[in-house]
């Protein structure tokens, strides 16, 4: 690649008081609903298989979380990848940014649709993607969404794209 592509516009780095506070109310969800099912056991077995299920499930899910958000996203001309490189979506297939209060999009973010559908993904916390749209957002700080989604509009703008509303 050359230095344009890689070129880093705009980027997104979980605070590390968001994480610690997302990735402590899951682990303590996970605690709580697995304590329960112990000390308090309701009186049918399948209920208390069902809270220790529930809450292994939800102690997996900080960890993934934990490890999910000690990365960020960046934002090149080629398109939004992570700190690791993964590439979350090319910039030639976004269609359209949606960012408006009724859109289904994650907290602090935006959706992004493509015009290819792509296999499904999950960061928690950070991105998601299943089909033709991306979600990106979670633990990220608001300004640092509201900048990558401009820099998005603009950047579909040149291409001769109809920007986002």
């Amino acid at each position: 690649m050359n230095d344009i592509q890689d070129e880093i516009l705009a980027s997104i780095t979980p605070s590390p008081a968001r994480r610690a506070f997302a990735t402590g109310v899951l682990a303590t969800l996970g605690a709580l609903l697995v304590l329960l099912a112990f000390l308090r056991p309701p009186a049918s077995m399948p209920l208390q298989f069902f809270l220790i299920v529930l809450g292994v499930a939800a102690l997996v899910l900080c960890v993934r979380l934990f490890r999910a958000t000690g990365q960020g996203l960046l934002l090149t001309a080629a398109g939004i990848r992570d700190s690791e490189g993964r590439e979350v979506a090319r910039l030639a297939e976004i269609r359209k940014v949606e960012r408006g209060t009724f859109a289904f999009k994650p907290s602090n973010g935006f959706l992004l649709h493509l015009a290819e559908t792509r296999p499904r993904a999950w960061a928690p916390g950070l991105w998601w993607r299943s089909g033709r749209r991306v979600g990106i957002g979670g633990v990220i700080s608001g300004a640092e969404g509201r900048h990558m989604a401009d820099r998005i509009d603009a950047l579909i703008a040149e291409r001769g794209g109809q920007p986002s509303a």
